[in-house]
C-alpha cells in the first residue's frame, strides 16, 4: 500500500516510520498508529503520524 496517501493509513494499524532525527540514516521504527497528524490527502515523504508511546514520524511502510 502507498504510504504517501492519507486514506491508506488508519488508527490502530501497524506501520514503520522514520523519525526526524533518523532521516539521514533511514532508521525505521515500528509501532501502532495512535493519531494521524498530516491533514493533506497526500504527502511525498509519507504521512506524519503519532505512534503509541508518543513517537512521531513519517510512514514509510504499512505492515498490516
Amino acid at each position: 500500500m502507498d504510504a504517501t496517501k492519507r486514506e491508506n493509513i488508519k488508527i490502530g494499524m501497524k506501520v514503520s516510520v522514520v523519525q526526524k532525527q533518523d532521516q539521514r540514516s533511514g532508521k525505521l521504527t515500528e509501532g501502532v498508529v495512535l493519531r494521524i497528524l498530516t491533514n493533506a490527502a497526500r504527502h511525498p515523504h509519507g504521512i506524519k503520524v503519532m505512534l503509541e508511546g508518543k513517537i512521531v514520524g513519517r510512514v514509510k511502510e504499512i505492515l498490516d
